[in-house]
């Protein structure tokens, strides 16, 4: 990075993060002891800031100062404990995150559940009164909330997630993440056989619009650290593949 570019670097990182966890300026200043013009002119880009308000601003946004210095998307520390695995629905994430789980001997979870239990109602519900602005804004919490109180664990993660740009950073950030890499014949395939019919009801069309969707997000997939083909693979090879890389 040069130099010049720095400081209005540093500025959008903390203004993000800030607006990530819904501080207002005032409320990051008081929190990290300084002042809020300061705040404003660091997150401006203006103030020479130092080493030592720097750490008091990541502390007060749960953040590294690292990461406020440099994007840091596929940097995680080689000691987090917490597995995070994507991929599209039918990926195999809750089959492969069981197996995993047991044999890591840690906890096994799923993003949506914890979401649920956030808003206290089902996933359909949540998106049939809110909307997906609503669902995403639970999630990041949801996540957030996860990662502060679990120091290890797999957790599946929902299809859409990687399109939330706060909650694939703070995924990227906080995890060691894997994308479940399948075909759209196995993805479409693995849904049906757990008894799924949503996608192929009442839409011809799914297995095109599955590869659409995939092909979209595929570049967003593919900023996880590990990736790991699933299709014609058995269950036990994948698991035992990912448990040696996580050990």
């Amino acid at each position: 990075m040069e130099p010049s570019s720095l400081l209005p670097q540093i500025g959008l990182r903390v203004r993000s993060r800030r607006r990530e966890r819904a501080l207002t300026v005032k409320g990051l200043a008081e929190a990290a002891g300084l002042s809020q013009r300061f705040v404003s002119e660091v997150e401006a880009g203006r103030a020479n800031i130092s080493v030592v308000n720097l750490a008091a601003l990541a502390q007060a946004l749960g953040a590294s100062v690292t990461s406020l210095l440099d994007d840091g998307a596929h940097a995680v520390s080689a000691s987090s404990g917490v597995v995070s695995l994507l991929g599209l629905r039918g990926a195999g994430k809750s089959t492969i995150g069981r197996g995993l789980a047991q044999k890591l001997g840690v906890g096994f979870f799923e993003l949506d559940r914890l979401v649920e239990v956030e808003a206290g109602m089902s996933l359909e519900e949540i998106f049939a009164i809110h909307g997906e602005d609503y669902f995403r804004r639970l999630e990041l919490m949801a996540l957030r909330r996860f990662l502060d109180s679990h120091s290890s664990g797999v957790l599946a993660t929902g299809g859409g997630l990687v399109t939330s740009p706060a909650s694939y950073r703070l995924l990227l950030e906080r995890s060691r993440t894997v994308w479940l890499q399948a075909s759209p014949k196995d993805h479409m395939a693995r849904v049906v056989k757990q008894g799924d019919l949503r996608p192929m009801r009442n839409r011809p069309h799914a297995m095109t619009e599955l590869k659409r969707r995939l092909k979209e997000r595929e570049p967003l997939y593919a900023k996880a650290h590990r990736v790991c083909p699933t299709s014609k693979r058995k269950v036990d090879e994948v698991v035992d593949d990912l448990a040696r890389w996580a050990r």
